[in-house]
């Protein structure tokens, strides 16, 4: 089956889109992503090998011009000085891998497949004390800039026609994910197949941890429950692994994201950082494999990570809302529907709220004006909310409704910080979104069950106050109480750097 999207666009009509800057053959499908080359670099950068290490990879990294537009940062960039690189992997095999090689990734020529199958952003905090890898699924269903709604993975596919080529097809994946989640990507990254697996080889054994054995004859995974040692070619088939997982490839993301982590913990290790020869070999088989933006500085960049550790190092997946089979004229399409109106929430939650949120002083709620959306797929819901805080003063507006989420939110436009704040406290466990796509202050109902909660009145104390408004005010919509409502488990930030850490 094609890996391309259903279209929505005439193929004639396309072109590259340049992003905005705010800041085919699949084969057996390999999909680990290039920040196994990134964090390898910056790491061993920061490894008191610098100069020499950093003269060795400028010479050999492939530049490409995937970051256009101003790099001024856009007026509504929630994550102000931190830094978002797009590291892509992809299953393309280099057209001088020799049958040897292929043979040994159990794998062969793909003949010149351009999809992406692994999309991940790295945030890293301005201090560079954290990070987190954000991963967006390969079969998210989306709006591709000039193309239609499509899987994810072949955004970089359309951006490479009419004479796109690499750079354009990096230029169209970047405004596809730039305009999906709202963050302003810096800098990218590819890596292919083949590199993934030389950087693991050059690297040496890197131990993981399972909480039950793991086989498949797809990918030729074969481990144990319990921790394991893998070389370079069973590390491949950890990653790649699906069949077998109740997610797919959900749960592949999580391998991914966890071998990363353990990677990391190796990197860092005495043993990599203060071996010379094993540190030449690590960049050589980084520089020969990896392709980066022709701005990334990657001296600034290990000096920025220079405090990172691996328990620092977080994963997340885009908030989700299934994996439906849709059809498209016709034809069967399994695909990712992703929360597209929860992703702001999922952002902010990630990044932190601004200074200027966490400083303000909730407004009065008579002098606050609230439109009510219903986003939870309960009829009424935002009707019923809006009387909630009429009763508590606000001026609330006519209810509406908007696409479904898992997440209730109250969005706001900047310097509404305050009428913000008033209207969060009125709905127990909603986030606050600073958004320019609102000219007011903004209550999204989600399937999380939060909603308005009437004042406390005199005597609440005793039973609860509003802590039991809130549970009651999600079981009167139908829905479960808010308490027990659990997260979405794609939303869910995890910490696999640690030693013990073991996962399915």
């Amino acid at each position: 089956m094609s890996s391309l999207p259903e279209e929505t666009t005439d193929r004639r009509s396309r072109g590259a889109v340049p992003p905005r800057h705010g800041r085919q053959k699949r084969g057996l499908g390999v999909v680990f992503p290039a920040v196994a080359g990134v964090l390898t670099m910056a790491l061993l950068l920061s490894g008191g090998y610098a100069a020499y290490a950093y003269n060795r990879l400028a010479s050999s990294v492939t530049k490409v011009d995937a970051i256009t537009g101003s790099t001024e940062q856009q007026q509504d960039d929630v994550d102000g000085k931190a830094m978002n690189i797009l590291l892509v992997g992809d299953d393309h095999r280099p057209d001088n891998a020799t049958p040897e090689q292929l043979a040994e990734l159990s794998t062969e020529s793909d003949g010149g497949a351009t999809n992406t199958d692994t999309m991940i952003v790295l945030h890293i905090s301005a201090d560079g004390k954290d990070a987190t890898m954000i991963s967006f699924p390969r079969d998210s269903y989306v709006p591709i800039p000039g193309v239609g709604k499509g899987k994810l993975n072949s955004a970089f596919y359309y951006g490479t026609l009419n004479g796109g080529g690499a750079a354009g097809g990096a230029q169209l994946l970047i405004k596809t994910i730039q305009d999906l989640s709202g963050l302003s990507i810096d800098h990218y990254v590819r890596v292919s197949l083949l590199g993934f697996y030389e950087i693991v080889k050059q690297l040496g054994p890197v131990s993981v941890c399972l909480k039950e054995p793991a086989q498949d004859t797809y990918s030729g995974v074969d481990l144990p429950a319990g921790k394991s040692d893998l070389d370079a070619k069973q590390a491949l088939s950890f990653v790649r692994q699906r069949h077998g997982l109740p997610n797919g490839d959900l749960d592949r993301q999580v391998r991914q994201q966890y071998f990363l982590s353990q990677e990391a913990r190796k990197i860092l290790s005495a043993g990599t950082l203060l071996n010379p020869v094993k540190t030449t070999n690590i960049i050589d088989a980084i520089g020969g494999s990896v392709e980066t933006d022709q701005g990334l500085d990657l001296l600034s960049l290990a000096t920025q990570l220079r405090n990172l550790r691996p328990g620092n190092i977080k994963s997340a997946t885009i908030p989700i809302l299934g994996t439906p089979t849709i059809y498209v004229r016709g034809s069967a399409l399994s695909i990712v529907e992703v929360d597209t109106a929860g992703m702001p929430a999922f952002v902010q939650g990630l990044v932190g709220q601004p200074e200027a949120y966490t400083t303000a002083t909730a407004a009065d709620p008579a002098s606050v004006a609230v439109t009510v959306l219903n986003g939870s797929g309960v009829t009424g819901a935002a009707g019923a909310a809006g009387t909630v805080l009429a009763g508590r003063a606000f001026q609330v507006g006519a209810p509406g409704s908007s696409s479904t989420t898992a997440t209730t939110m109250v969005q706001y436009p900047a310097g509404m910080e305050a009428q913000a704040k008033a209207v969060v406290d009125a709905v127990p466990g909603a986030v606050a979104v600073q958004t320019a796509s609102v000219q007011g202050v903004t209550l999204v109902l989600g399937t999380d069950g939060k909603t308005a909660v009437p004042a406390a009145q005199p005597g609440d104390a005793a039973s609860g106050g509003t802590d039991t408004g809130s549970a009651d005010a999600g079981s009167a919509d139908g829905g479960a109480p808010a308490s027990d409502e659990p997260s979405p488990s794609s939303t869910a930030v995890h910490a696999y750097g640690s030693d013990e850490a073991c996962i399915y």
